[in-house]
Order: structure tokens, then sequence, then C-alpha cells
């Protein structure tokens, strides 16, 4: 299942400032902490050198704080960038499917330089072990995730439902340049590496499309099943006729309407008959007589 959603519901969804937990992903270690803190102290340092050649100390004030803040404005600088490079997409759609296949890998995620005792070069890699997770629809979509193994995937299958975020440039989302993080709603679990959209935001949007589907697809088998038993919207069988209500009772013909349409129906005997008449009316067959003895 493919829906297209609206700009203002992409925007809600990929904000232009960092989120809280896109601040906590990009903060990263304590060593990358240390870097930026070490980073922040050489700036002010260079600010101060260079405050005797701005000859302005309002300017140089200005840029010790910015700079001496440089670790704990970078992460939320780093995030927001990232945010602008998913919402430059013009298009967007919530996307659901099914998992494919889910396996584990072993994956370099960085190489090392040292020596060994010989005094010898040694290059170290660094493995990690990472989750592969494939996903696909019944239109043939498929599209595959690799993140960092976490104990909480022990509850995903194969079969389970999934939904996500799919960025486009075409307006029919005919070709998927970029995916959200995946979200498996009968885990409440979310599968990514970085988080690109807001969990709560996209719960709230995941819940109306979905509602609205099965709303719609539960109308759709009550018209099939009404169209299969004869019955239309209106209310009315096949042939024309109103159909009883449940629970109600069929309407009995009152004394008054039996003589009412008793005067008004024509009769048909020899004499009133007409041939030529365009009502349909046809000639009453003769009496049956006993035969004579």
């Amino acid at each position: 299942m493919l829906v297209p959603i609206t700009r203002t519901t992409l925007e809600e969804l990929i904000p232009a400032t960092a989120t809280g937990a896109q601040y906590v992903y990009v903060w990263d270690s304590f060593q990358t902490f240390v870097k930026r803190l070490i980073g922040s102290i050489a700036g002010v340092f260079v600010v101060w050198i260079l405050s005797g050649l701005l000859h302005s100390d309002g300017l140089s004030l200005f840029l010790g704080i910015f700079v001496g803040l440089y670790w704990l404005w970078a992460p939320i600088a780093k995030a927001s960038f990232r945010n602008s490079r998913n919402r430059r997409y013009p298009y967007a759609g919530f996307w659901q499917g099914r998992i494919l296949d889910v396996y584990v890998t072993e994956e370099i995620v960085g190489t090392e330089e040292t020596t060994n005792q010989y005094g010898e070069l040694v290059i170290v890699e660094n493995r990690e072990r990472r989750l592969n997770l494939e996903v696909g629809d019944r239109t043939g979509f498929e599209t595959s995730i690799q993140v960092p193994l976490q104990k909480q995937y022990k509850l995903l299958g194969v079969g389970l439902a999934v939904q996500m975020l799919v960025l486009s440039e075409t307006p029919d989302l005919s070709s998927i340049a970029k995916i959200s993080d995946i979200y498996v709603p009968s885990r409440n679990l979310w599968v990514s590496d970085y988080p690109v959209v807001r969990h709560d935001a996209f719960v709230n949007v995941s819940q109306k499309i979905v509602g609205r589907v099965k709303s719609g697809s539960s109308r759709s088998e009550s018209a099939s099943r009404r169209s299969a038993a004869g019955v239309d919207d209106r209310g009315l069988d096949r042939y024309g006729a109103e159909t009883p209500r449940r629970g109600s009772q069929p309407r009995r013909p009152t004394p008054e309407s039996a003589d009412r349409r008793r005067a008004d129906t024509p009769t048909y005997d020899d004499e009133r008959y007409n041939p030529n008449d365009d009502r349909g009316y046809r000639r009453p067959s003769p009496e049956r007589r006993p035969p004579d003895r």
C-alpha cells in the first residue's frame, strides 16, 4: 500500500530543526564530545588572538561565545542539515508492506593502522554485527535496510506488517529516491540507524491513514454484498422495488386502499374492451361452461 501525503504532513514528519532523537544520535560517543570540546577551546583562543585586529569588543565577544559553544550547537546544525536534505524532495508517501527476510551479517565499520611487535604496519578491521531487513509489497516493490544489531530486534519475523515514509521526485511516486526508518506496528518497534522522521508524528499519521483505508474497504465490501444480493444504495432491489428494512414489518393494505384500488382498476369485459388500447389489456378468456349432458 502506497498513499501520497501532502507537503504539510511531510514537513510535520521531518521538521526543519533537529529532534531530540536526532540530537542524541548525532551527539555520538564521549570521544566525539571531547573532540568538539577541544575544537571549541581552540576556537576561543583564535578569537582572542584576533580580537586586536577586529577593533570591536562586541564582535569579539559574540564570536567568542559562538565558537565556545560549538560543542553544544554542532549536533543541532548537523542534524538540521540532514533534515534539509530530506525535505528537499518534493513528493512523499506513506508505505505499508511486509517483512520478506531477516538475517544478520558482519560488516566492516572502520579500520585502524597500528604496528606489531616487529615494527610492521598492520591494518586492523573493526567489524560489527548488523541486522539486514528486507521488505516488500504486492506490487513488487522491494527494498532493504541495514542497522546495528540490538536485542529488541529478536521480535522481528517474516510476514510482519511494516510501515515507513518514502521520498520521491516524481508526482506519482513511481521511483523511490529514499526511505525512512521502518516502523513495526504490531511490535511497536522502530528499526533504524538514524531517526529520519518524528516517531510520534508518524504513528499519528499511520493511524489516520490505516483507519481511513479500512473504513473505505469496509464500505466497498458492504456495497459489493448489497450488489450481489440485488439491492442498491437507495434500498431498491434489482427490479426497482423498495426492500423492507431490518426489523420492519411489511405494509398491509387497509380496507380504504383496497376499495380505492378496486375502483381504479378497469374492468375487462367484452363491452369495454378496446383492441386498439396500448395499455396492455388482454381480453379475458370466456367462461367455461360444463358440457351439456
